[in-house]
């Protein structure tokens, strides 16, 4: 590129990721179309039937029903298998949109706030630049993901078979911490495990005046809060990061009532197998402990839902950078900048086949300190462009590699 990204307009950009101008304007209406009708991971009916509208359009056939809402469609290539599979997730947030687009959801408490809607439409788009360019090296697999906001999605589908004869699969999610016109491919965990917890201290309720012929759990669930803080600090290399945090806290039912129960709920996030498995069993511990030390009986419930970090190997990161330069120039790929602790259920898939995570730069002008799972997300509309070329383009450089592969093993 001529100019740094963050500089460039989106005209510009989007001819930079050599997307035409009239499958960048139907991204644009897509997405818009599933940001004002949003639905929640486990209801995505009407955006599913949406992109089967558009694969239908486009003469692309298609499965419905995998994985629940999940699609699967495929892009024919010089030889069926071992195929690239390029993923996009499709679900909402429970959330209040209060960022007054003219395009904002039409669906009160539901939001499109971490952007797939913008996923959704990149993988189309990606969709149409394939099938106006060169057939791919290999079959490519098209997967709409629901649920991943559950974390439940991705094991869905590849319980459903959507792996099924896959040799590398490729995703990413834009982030608001870098300007439209930029994709980063780092190899590394670039997403953290993420893990739920859920501990209830038993006590015995009294009266507030009498507090010694009861058992507080108030007091005994601010001491398990308090003694977590001591997990990161002092148990965890610095140098791996990690989070323990508590996200609710249910206890008590009058000001002058002393509450026998507390129920607090948090999360655990990792970047590594050895630290996710130490911090989750450092929970437990606790509040056993602490349960232990007040006589009160404690129930450790862990891992409910949770998904594995998301690791890129060196090698599948070069395959996406080399595609991300294809398509952006070298001035365009930075390396990610700090740990990302968000969870991503991106890493089932990992965990089966070889493939990699990027981050789609998205930033929008006077919204940068909006985060993802807030009521005044957004993105910058340009990140289609990128992501759907990028899509397009990782398809071909995995694509050559397998078939490479694929010949050398029948030659030998």
């Amino acid at each position: 590129m001529k100019q740094a990204p963050g500089a460039l307009k989106t005209s510009d950009i989007v001819e930079e990721a050599g997307v035409p101008a009239d499958v960048y304007e139907r991204m644009v209406a897509l997405r818009r179309d599933l940001h004002r009708q949003p639905e929640l991971s486990g209801q995505e009916q009407r955006t599913a039937e949406r992109i089967v509208a558009e694969l239908d359009r486009l003469g692309v056939e298609s499965i419905t029903g995998v994985g629940g809402h999940g699609i699967v469609a495929r892009i024919p290539g010089e030889r069926a298998d071992p195929c690239v599979a390029l993923r996009a997730d499709t679900d909402a947030l429970p959330i209040h949109e209060e960022t007054g687009l003219p395009f904002a959801s039409e669906c009160a408490g539901v939001m499109h706030a971490c952007g797939h809607d913008g996923h959704s439409a990149m993988l189309l788009g990606a969709t149409e630049l394939l099938l106006a360019g060169p057939t791919p090296p290999v079959d490519v697999r098209l997967l709409w993901q629901p649920s991943e906001e559950h974390g439940t999605g991705a094991a869905a589908m590849i319980a459903d078979g959507a792996l099924k004869s896959v040799g590398m699969i490729f995703g990413g999610h834009v982030d608001r911490h870098y300007p439209p016109g930029v994709i980063v491919a780092s190899e590394g965990a670039v997403n953290a495990s993420s893990d739920a917890f859920t501990v209830e201290f038993c006590g015995r309720q009294g009266h507030g005046a009498r507090p010694h012929e009861a058992l507080d759990a108030i007091v005994v669930g601010s001491l398990f809060v308090t003694a977590l803080q001591t997990i990161v600090s002092r148990e965890i290399d610095p140098a791996n990061p990690s989070v323990v945090s508590v996200g609710r806290f249910d206890a008590g039912t009058a000001p002058n009532v002393i509450a026998g129960r507390a129920c607090l709920q948090g999360t655990i996030r990792a970047q590594t197998k050895a630290v996710r498995d130490h911090l989750n069993e450092a929970v437990k511990r606790i509040a056993e402990a602490v349960g232990q030390l007040h006589g009160a009986e404690v129930s450790v419930t862990l891992g409910a839902g949770g998904t594995p970090p998301v690791v890129n190997t060196r090698h599948m990161a070069k395959i996406a950078r080399t595609a991300a330069r294809d398509v952006l120039g070298d001035g365009a790929v930075p390396k990610l900048r700090t740990a990302n602790m968000g969870g991503e259920d991106f890493g089932w898939y990992l965990q089966e086949v070889p493939g990699a995570y990027v981050r789609i730069g998205s930033q929008v002008s006077g919204r940068e300190s909006e985060p993802a799972h807030s009521s005044r997300f957004d993105m910058h509309e340009a990140a289609l462009a990128t992501g759907a070329a990028w899509f397009a383009r990782v398809a071909h450089v995995a694509g050559a590699e397998l078939a490479a592969t694929a010949a050398e093993n029948r030659v030998t």
